[in-house]
C-alpha cells in the first residue's frame, strides 16, 4: 500500500518519503489511512469495484461546498479514476481532530444556514448522479421538489426494497399509498438550498481549534428541511446548533409535519443496506401518516 500511496502522491508534487502511515476510521464504506510525509500530512481513502467516478462525485461535492464560502471542507488534493481491478483513492487534507462544543455547535448552525441560502437560480435536484452509502442515488433536474423527491428518493428506495424483499405486504401497501398523497405534506416549491445530503453526526468534525468541517458529501439543490431533518434522525446536533441555525435561515411552519417524511427516505436507505433492524422505524412513520 505504501508503493501505491507514493505514486499517487506523485500526481501533487510531493516525491518525499512517507514516515508513517497508519490505518484510520474512515466510515463504514471505504479504507482510510493518516499518512505523512516529509513535506505535510494527508487523510487516504481507498476503495475497491466501485465506479470511476466514485471519488470524482465526493470531490466535486467538496468543491461545491467551498465554492459557497460559508463552512471549511478538507482541501481535495488528488482522486484518480481507476480501471477495473484498480484501487480508488482520494487523498484529502488532514484536519487534526478537536472536540465539539457548544461554540463549534453554534457555528456549525450559522454557517451551514448560510449554506443554505436560497438560490433563485436553481432547480431541484443535481446534474448527475451521487451515491448514498453503497446505493446509487440517481439524480436529474426538476422544477418542484414534489416530483423530486418523489421520483428520484422514496419510489427508488420502495423499487429496491420490492427487489431485495424488505419492503413487501402491508408495508408496500402503506408506502405506495404514502407516495402517491405526498402531495398533501411536501411542498412544491420551498426555496432551493444547496444541501450536503448525508448530514448526520459523523459527517461533521471540528479541528483542534473548534472550527466546524463538512465531510462525505452527497450533494443535491432541495428543501433546507430535508437536511435538518436528518440531523435529528441519529443526534449529534447540539441544541445551539438548531436555535443559531433558526436564527439565520427559520425552518417553515410545517416542518414538524413534515419531518418524519424526510427521514423516512434515510430509513429506507439503511433498511435496504443494513436490513430489518430498521424496519420498525419505517413501519411507526408509515403508521402514522397513513
Amino acid at each position: 500500500m505504501q508503493d501505491f500511496f507514493q505514486q499517487a502522491l506523485a500526481n501533487i508534487e510531493d516525491h518525499s518519503e512517507i514516515k508513517k502511515m497508519e490505518r484510520v476510521s474512515g466510515g463504514d464504506i471505504n479504507d482510510a489511512y493518516f499518512v505523512q510525509t516529509n513535506e505535510q500530512a494527508y487523510f487516504i481513502k481507498v476503495n475497491q469495484d466501485v465506479p470511476r467516478d466514485f471519488f470524482e462525485i465526493e470531490a466535486n461535492g467538496l468543491q461545491a461546498i467551498k465554492d459557497t464560502k460559508t463552512i471549511k471542507v478538507p482541501e481535495v488534493y488528488f482522486y484518480n479514476q481507476p480501471e477495473q481491478d484498480e484501487k480508488a483513492l482520494l487523498i484529502l487534507e488532514w484536519i487534526e481532530k478537536g472536540s465539539p462544543n457548544a461554540s463549534s455547535s453554534k457555528l456549525l448552525g450559522e454557517q451551514l444556514a448560510k449554506m443554505h441560502h436560497p438560490q433563485k437560480d436553481k432547480k431541484f435536484g443535481a446534474p448527475h448522479d451521487t451515491f448514498v452509502g453503497e446505493i446509487t442515488q440517481e439524480n436529474g433536474w426538476y422544477e418542484d421538489w414534489l416530483g423530486y423527491y418523489k421520483e428520484k428518493r422514496l419510489t427508488p428506495q420502495l423499487n429496491l426494497g420490492i427487489e431485495n424483499g424488505r419492503i413487501q405486504a402491508g408495508r408496500r401497501k402503506k408506502l405506495e399509498k404514502l407516495i402517491n398523497q405526498l402531495d398533501k405534506y411536501i411542498e412544491a416549491h420551498p426555496p432551493v438550498s444547496l444541501l450536503h445530503g448525508d448530514l448526520w453526526g459523523g459527517n461533521w468534525m471540528a479541528d483542534k481549534n473548534g472550527t466546524p468541517y463538512l465531510i462525505d458529501p452527497s450533494l443535491l439543490y432541495g428543501d433546507h428541511a430535508f437536511e435538518l431533518a436528518f440531523t435529528e434522525l441519529f443526534g449529534g446536533f447540539g441544541n445551539d446548533f438548531y436555535t443559531r441555525y433558526q436564527d439565520i435561515f427559520p425552518l417553515p411552519p410545517h416542518y414538524e409535519e413534515v419531518k418524519e417524511i424526510y427521514q423516512l427516505f434515510y430509513l429506507l436507505v439503511h433498511l435496504n443496506i443494513f436490513g430489518e433492524g430498521y424496519g420498525a422505524s419505517v413501519d411507526r412513520i408509515l403508521d402514522y401518516y397513513v
